[in-house]
């Protein structure tokens, strides 16, 4: 994978109120574990804030339950801690009665993919303009170590002492077979590339979802290694980067063609393929999105990174504006006191 710390590049919004990241910053001592990846990923939101050009009261914070759920508490801005798996269906409702407010979503594995699953997939369907943004460890910490719907098949957890018999999820292909019109993942341990899709999502008009991997040091740590380490992830991870071959390998010396609707890796350093060869990654085709997000699980091939898909489609709460329009159009403003007697009523 090439140097993503220089390919990169952010196009910040001068902010008018002059604010800096420190101004999104609460007083309140940050409690995750000491290596969690939740400092990453709040540094990099505080980082972007600034960057928006959006005023701090029109921010808000959601959150359900879990580690990644304290994230309202060190964002100083307005925000909800709300209760386990149904941040979005709060986040929804504070989006279509407050459409001018920027809205985000703090959820973790076992909050957004279990007990909060239907919620986000409804989100996802309607594509209210949310962002958000899931902690992915692969394990249900703030209970203490029990495995969640994205724990690996074998994976020994307090509640699978021999091993996880389940599946897992794969959130991004959920995403996009839910209807999320923008869907990327990236990694704690690399801030620039956070920064980069955070910036992406806020930008992104309609659903925004964005899969972090979040080491958690205490009940699953190195999950994710292969992919994030500095010595590892140029062999195993490729960056999504629109109008782009997937290319990868320390030496760029590898990529990704498509073998009818299989992906398949090839060597570019025996003459055979060229980077004219490769996948050229479209983040508006669709069904390509589909096939890069079922690589995930597919040890053969490289784990993509990056923008999966951006594509534009009306959001949830335009078209409650647009129908409310549309009756007023049609009917007249409306009169809740007559709303209220119907058609009959008496007084006494």
């Amino acid at each position: 994978m090439r140097n993503i710390l220089e390919d990169i590049v952010i196009n910040h919004v001068s902010d008018p109120a002059g604010l800096t990241p420190k101004d999104f910053k609460n007083e309140l001592d940050v409690r995750w574990c000491a290596g969690c990846g939740g400092y990453s990923i709040l540094s990099q939101v505080q980082r972007i804030m600034p960057t928006l050009g959006i005023p701090k009261e029109k921010i808000t914070f959601v959150s359900g339950i879990g580690c990644s759920s304290r994230f309202p508490y060190y964002m100083d801005v307005y925000g909800f801690h709300s209760i386990h798996g149904r941040a979005l269906a709060i986040a929804s409702g504070l989006k279509i009665a407050r459409p001018d407010l920027s809205v985000w979503i703090a959820t973790g594995d076992g909050d957004c993919m279990s007990i909060g699953g239907n919620h986000f997939i409804h989100a996802c369907r309607r594509n209210v303009d949310l962002n958000i943004l899931m902690f992915n460890n692969e394990i249900y910490s703030l209970t203490k170590g029990q495995y969640s719907p994205l724990s690996r098949p074998g994976q020994k957890t307090k509640t699978s002492p021999m091993g996880v018999l389940d599946d897992p999820f794969n959130p991004a292909a959920l995403a996009l077979g839910s209807g999320a019109t923008f869907v990327a993942r990236g990694y704690d341990k690399d801030p620039k590339m956070l920064q980069y899709l955070f910036e992406r999502a806020a930008q992104h008009k309609g659903i925004a979802f964005v899969e972090i991997y979040a080491n958690c040091v205490i009940f699953n740590d190195g999950a994710f290694d292969n992919y994030t380490e500095k010595d590892k992830r140029a062999e195993t991870t490729v960056w999504l980067e629109h109008g782009k071959p997937l290319i990868f390998g320390t030496n760029n010396d590898k990529g990704v063609i498509l073998d009818g609707f299989t992906p398949r890796v090839v060597s570019l350093s025996d003459g055979k393929y060229s980077a004219n060869d490769l996948i050229v990654h479209n983040e508006h085709d669709s069904t390509l999105a589909f096939i890069l997000a079922n690589m995930t699980y597919n040890e053969d091939v490289p784990r993509p990174i990056g923008v999966f898909q951006a594509i534009a489609r009306p959001s949830y709460e335009e078209k409650v504006e647009w129908q409310i329009n549309d009756a007023i159009t049609k009917y007249g403003e409306g009169d809740l006191n007559a709303l209220m007697r119907g058609d009959e009523y008496w007084e006494i």
